[in-house]
């Protein structure tokens, strides 16, 4: 029986992980869920999965959770704080991890994991992007398993199973819900418009993320940590109908691609299962009925300078990925908030980026640090922007 904990239990990802869990009950169950601050959705889920743990971020929300599963009459036991989610899931509690926490976040849980050697699906973008070199590191020191659960790497996770190196990889995105804008018509947009994101479903960070491309930015990251790749090894193109998730070119010519329907309960159950294939309660694909054409063209760097942007710090190294992740942070917090517009996102990573030098990113202590100083130069850039347009 595998043990597994999922962590952000309650958002997308977390419950797409707990439907395929739930679907091999004689295989796996859920034994620790946590969450950020939603406890009464928290609550739901451990009277539905019925965990040995449930961990809830905020202390405050603690006596609420614990009475809750009392309520309930439930044998799960109830923590609050990161102290409390790391030493568990470094634990005996779970054999497997599921990283789901938004945000810079989700890394002290997700190195905890590493450290511990376990099986740790990674769909915590910010952990590479913010500390890639250390996670990977870690993971290789203790024997830690990290199959990636985006669905663009999970894709590139399973073109490469046969061992031979890629040429190139190429991470396919949707183009979002303002795909073919220009950059005149992105100046009005509404957080409401933003977070509607015509394939996927998302929490609103994420959706925004992918309607700036900043997502697609951190994944080209994320992909130069997973497989040891260049910036120049990595391309990223347009497909509208989200069917073909990433390819993948060989020295000899051959382009191997992973198609399937934009459900992330199949990535997830790539990562619980792998090599095995079990189901996932996705249905097969078929490209006459549910769409019948792939399209691809290239993104656009006017209207959506995210991408570059991350290409850039990436080139960069050290402390800039730390930043670009931090400023986006900030700034996509500020936008859905009103205080600013679509176009401030990218406009106040390039500032927090060009202010902020470089610095080497030898130690989490300097990668936090790097992580504090853009948090208060964006929500600077921030107020000034808001300020102005008061």
């Amino acid at each position: 029986m595998q043990q597994i904990a999922v962590l952000g239990a309650t958002g997308s990802i977390g419950t797409s992980a707990l439907d395929v869990i739930a679907r091999h009950p004689q295989a796996m169950r859920a034994s620790v869920l946590a969450a950020g601050r939603q406890v009464d959705a928290l609550l739901a889920l451990c009277r539905q999965h019925r965990p040995d743990h449930a961990v809830i971020a905020d202390p405050a929300l603690y006596p609420r959770l614990r009475d809750g599963l009392r309520e309930a009459g439930l044998p799960t036991q109830a923590h609050a704080g990161d102290d409390a989610l790391q030493s568990l899931v470094h634990g005996d509690a779970c054999q497997t991890v599921v990283a789901a926490i938004v945000g810079a976040a989700g890394l002290p849980s997700t190195l905890a994991a590493a450290r511990a050697g376990k099986r740790l699906l990674l769909a915590n973008k910010e952990s590479l992007v913010l500390a890639g070199e250390l996670l990977m590191g870690t993971a290789q020191a203790h024997g830690a398993r990290i199959i990636p659960i985006d669905s663009e790497h999970n894709a590139i996770f399973q073109c490469l199973a046969d061992g031979n190196p890629p040429a190139r990889i190429t991470l396919t995105a949707s183009g979002g819900p303002f795909r073919g804008w220009t950059r005149n018509a992105l100046a009005t947009v509404t957080p409401a418009q933003a977070v509607a994101h015509p394939k996927w479903s998302m929490g609103p960070k994420i959706s925004v993320d992918s309607a700036t491309l900043m997502n697609k930015g951190l994944e080209v990251i994320e992909a130069h940590h997973l497989f040891s790749l260049p910036a120049s090894a990595i391309r990223v193109l347009v497909h509208p109908q989200s069917l073909v998730h990433s390819l993948v070119d060989f020295i000899d010519g051959s382009t191997l691609a992973q198609l399937g329907l934009p459900d992330m309960r199949t990535a997830l159950a790539v990562g619980l299962a792998w090599p095995q294939r079990i189901r996932s309660g996705v249905a097969a694909l078929d490209l006459l009925t549910q769409g019948g054409r792939l399209e691809f063209e290239a993104p656009d760097p006017t209207a959506f300078p995210c991408l570059d942007l991350a290409y850039a710090a990436l080139q960069a190294g050290g402390t800039a990925p730390a930043v670009l992740n931090a400023a986006n942070e900030q700034a996509v917090s500020a936008f859905l908030q009103g205080r600013i517009g679509f176009l401030d996102i990218p406009d106040t990573v390039a500032a927090t980026l060009d202010a902020l030098p470089v610095q080497p990113a030898d130690s989490l202590d300097a990668l936090l640090a790097a992580d504090a100083r853009a948090r208060r130069l964006a929500d600077t850039h921030i107020t000034r922007i808001s300020g102005a347009r008061a």
